[in-house]
This record gives C-alpha cells, structure tokens and sequence, in this order.
C-alpha cells in the first residue's frame, strides 16, 4: 500500500476512492473499503482511501474533539489490511478548510487524485461550512469525469456502527460491545520506552507502552494480549495484564501510561513495536495507601487474568 502526505502531488493512475476520517477502522469501515476494493477490482482502478490529519475537530476545537481511537499509524496499518492500494493523507489546516465544495470536487477529487468512481457514507459532508453533499456530487459528476455511489450504513443489534458508539463502549469498560463494532478486540501499537523502573523494583517488571495521544479512550486495569515482542517471530501472541491510567498511587497529576505486564516474561525489548489488544477489564485504577497494598491487588489481578486465560 502507497501513502502520500502531501497534498497537492497528482494521481498518476485513476483511481476509485472513498474519503473519511475512518477513526477505528470498525465494521462501518471495513464496509465501505470491501465495497471499494471489489469496485476498484471490477473497475480496472486503484483503490484510494482519502483522510485527514489531524481530525478536523481536533484542528478546531482540541480540547473538545473526541478522543482518538487510532493513530495514524495505527490507521495506516488497518487500512493496509483491507488491501487498498493507497491512501492520501491530507493535512488539515485553515487554508484547506477554505476550500469550496465546488473547488474540492474540480481540483481535488478530478486534478489532484484522477478520481473515476467515488464511494462515500450515507452521512458524508465536505467542503467550506460542510456545505458539499451527495446531490452536489451528483451534479458535478459527469462534468469532473467519474460516478458516485453513496454507503447505507452498518448497524449491529438495529444501531449504526460509528467510531461514537466504540467511544462510549470503552469508555464503560464494555470491551465486548466494542469488539463487536470493530470486528476485532481494541488495541493500542507503540513502542517499548524506558519508565521508572517501578514495575521491577515490586517483582512486576512492566513494559511501558508509547501513547501518541494523552487521551486514551479507556482506563483501568486489562487482561490482555500481546504482539510483537518477538523479531524473530512478531506475530507469537504473549498474555498479560495491562495498566492504563495515570498510576495514582505513584504520582500526583500524571499523564496515562500504558504498562504491560507479561506472563513468564523477563527479558529487554526496549524499542519493540507491540500491539496491545484489550480482552476483559478487571477494575479501574484506585489510589491505594502504600506501595504493599498495591502489590497485593497487582498478585490478585494477575490470578484473575490468568484464570480468564483458563476459562477462554
């Protein structure tokens, strides 16, 4: 899959495309991505995902956008499995929010990305003030050379699926709800850095996740599991239990912290790119007195999750 960050460089091939900001890559999603690649396939196309980053809602109000279910990163990576051929990720700024919906179909979607046939959500806005829809895109079609097709939405249990609904089902502690959204358990990709070394000190050595966001859509203590601590073979599955959450009774005012604590596990792997994926919360974070009562509940978490293990 090819990624482009910029701009304004020209599609060298038509393509098929879809656009949105695809938070979570859920079920919604992979819709939408299975509809295009069989298009595009069908089409003789490449098959184009078009994003955003940031957010719009993060570029215009970050203190009250939604948290992030993805990074980029992570974005890219489940975009990859779908088996497009690429994506162009747009920088969201001022000048591009600017633009008129008439200009964003004629140089954008016509000049810049040769687009040929267009997917978009049932709920799909674009352009200055939102202003662009569905029938717009209708009307300019013909003239800017390519049809549109428009997605109903996914629902599951007679609800849309919507990177909202993944929100608040984390945000409960839902995990299973969330799952079946996303078609998969939820999880967070970073790199191992060093810590406090705290985790050691109490007999849990820890390996501190990287979050690119210091808002986490979820918090507490995880039974969870875990790939790419292996490079000889990144995709060996390891168990654990997670802590995600500002360690209130090491620190005051902290930031979120990922933490794993591996099964069995006693090695370095500083710099690793793991996956964490989210199985069953067993509590949320709690200040305890001292050091030696958080030791005792870290033994009983660590039961509790070995004895989901057991029962799965």
């Amino acid at each position: 899959m090819h990624t482009w960050r910029k701009n304004s460089t020209n599609a060298k091939t038509p393509v098929a495309l879809t656009i949105g900001n695809f938070d979570g890559v859920h079920l919604g999603h992979q819709a939408i991505l299975t509809r295009l690649v069989d298009s595009a396939n069908r089409l003789g196309l490449a098959a184009c995902v078009m994003t955003f980053e940031p957010h719009p809602r993060e570029f215009f109000a970050p203190d009250q956008a939604p948290t992030r279910l993805t990074s980029l990163r992570e974005k890219l990576e489940l975009l990859a499995e779908s088996k497009v051929d690429c994506v162009r990720v747009y920088r969201f700024s001022y000048d591009f929010a600017k633009i008129s919906p008439e200009e964003f179909i004629t140089r954008i979607l016509n000049k810049e990305l040769s687009t040929r046939w267009l997917l978009i959500g049932d709920d799909f806005r674009f352009g200055a003030r939102r202003a662009g829809d569905f029938g717009l895109l209708q009307t300019l079609s013909t003239k800017n050379h390519f049809t549109v097709e428009k997605m109903q939405s996914i629902t599951v249990n007679d609800q849309r699926i919507s990177s909202t609904r993944v929100r608040q089902a984390l945000a409960s502690g839902d995990l299973n709800t969330a799952m079946q959204l996303l078609g998969r358990p939820y999880s967070i990709s970073g790199r191992v850095t060093h810590g406090d070394k705290l985790g050691k000190k109490i007999g849990f050595p820890t390996a501190n996740i990287q979050l690119k966001h210091n808002r986490p859509p979820l918090t507490g203590i995880f039974v969870v599991e875990v790939c790419g601590v292996s490079k000889l073979s990144p995709s060996i599955v390891y168990q654990g239990v997670a802590s995600l959450g500002v360690r209130p009774t090491v620190q005051e005012n902290g930031k979120p912290i990922l933490e794993v604590y591996l099964f069995d596990f006693n090695q370095e792997i500083y710099g690793q790119y793991l996956k964490v994926s989210f199985l069953h919360k067993l509590r949320d974070e709690e200040k305890y007195i001292d050091l030696k009562t958080l030791i005792q509940q870290i033994e009983k978490d660590v039961v509790q999750a070995k004895s989901f293990f057991s029962k799965k």
